[in-house]
């Protein structure tokens, strides 16, 4: 097994991105360009240099390190993302780890230790590993052959998807190795869809019915509530009417939390002024569940 894709984070302990104790696998590279995306470091498929200026000693290390001059002090931000080379001798320079990489590629091998190092907590628990983004099926191959190390050793294998793939490709190498399919349905309006996120929601829809079809008791469909955004009657109610349609019978709605910010500012990615910057009230809350998407509602 070799190299892979970008990975920037392998989180182990998770109890968010699936049943049970989970290790989730970060893929970084996304087809779809969400405002909202919790990870706005996954999105671009390059690696990024994120500066947390809270661990900040203002030693000068990386201006002097920098080959571009694209550190300077005098730069809030610290560096000039249009002269960034994303070389890393800023990152190698800091003695504070205020400036980090984001993103490296493991060999698979290391990738698969890292996962087996928590079988006996999958066991416990009736957990598993997670592949997550960023978007998972951008790497298919890759992805497909860790998903078969995992089964092999009898590991739960769960994905989370925005469901842009190729149906052929995901039915031939995806599919057959995973055990819980974790799709986001963002949006039901075409030209809603393509504004916020960039591309067309056709073969979304197109693959989530192929899903109900073929794996109705391991699929999940996904509804995340974002206010002014997602979270709006028609949008939910279609939404529910496009599920009854395809006979699912569970969803799950994920709540909306602005603690993802200070990960965009990091990497100096706007960030949409029509976002919300608070968590929704309750009362918000228990207004979007009253729409009930269909009878089996889980909450996450």
């Amino acid at each position: 097994m070799g190299r892979g894709p970008l990975i920037f984070d392998v989180r182990r302990g998770s109890i968010e991105d699936g049943p049970g104790i989970r290790s989730v696998v970060f893929f970084k590279g996304c087809n779809l360009h969400c405002p909202w995306c919790h990870n706005p470091e996954s999105i671009d498929p390059m690696q990024e240099i994120a500066f947390f200026p809270q661990g900040c000693i203002a030693c000068g290390a990386c201006e002097e390190a920098c080959p571009f001059s694209a550190c300077t002090l005098g730069n809030p931000q610290r560096i000039d993302r249009a002269a960034c080379a994303r070389c890393g001798a800023c990152v190698d320079a800091c003695p504070s780890n205020a400036l980090r990489r984001v993103g490296r590629t493991y060999l698979r091998e290391e990738i698969l230790a890292i996962l087996l190092r928590d079988v006996a907590f999958y066991k416990a628990s009736g957990g598993g590993v997670t592949f997550s983004g960023g978007e998972p099926t951008l790497h298919m191959e890759y992805a497909a052959d860790l998903l078969a190390q995992l089964k092999k050793r009898g590991i739960h294998t769960a994905i989370e998807t925005n469901g842009l793939f190729l149906w052929e490709a995901f039915q031939r190498t995806i599919l057959p190795r995973v055990d819980l399919i974790m799709m986001d349905v963002k949006l039901i309006d075409p030209e809603k869809h393509r504004e916020y996120t960039g591309a067309s929601n056709d073969l979304i829809i197109e693959n989530l019915g192929r899903l109900a079809r073929e794996r109705t008791s391991t699929l999940l469909p996904r509804v995340p509530l974002i206010p002014g955004f997602t979270a709006i009657a028609d949008n939910l109610g279609a939404i529910r009417s496009l599920l009854g349609r395809l006979g699912i019978e569970r969803h799950a709605l994920l709540a909306y939390h602005p603690t993802w910010f200070h990960k965009a500012t990091a990497i100096s990615r706007a960030i949409d002024p029509r976002l919300s910057t608070r968590v929704p009230t309750r009362e918000e809350r228990n207004g979007w569940s009253r729409l009930e998407l269909c009878q089996k509602n889980d909450v996450g």
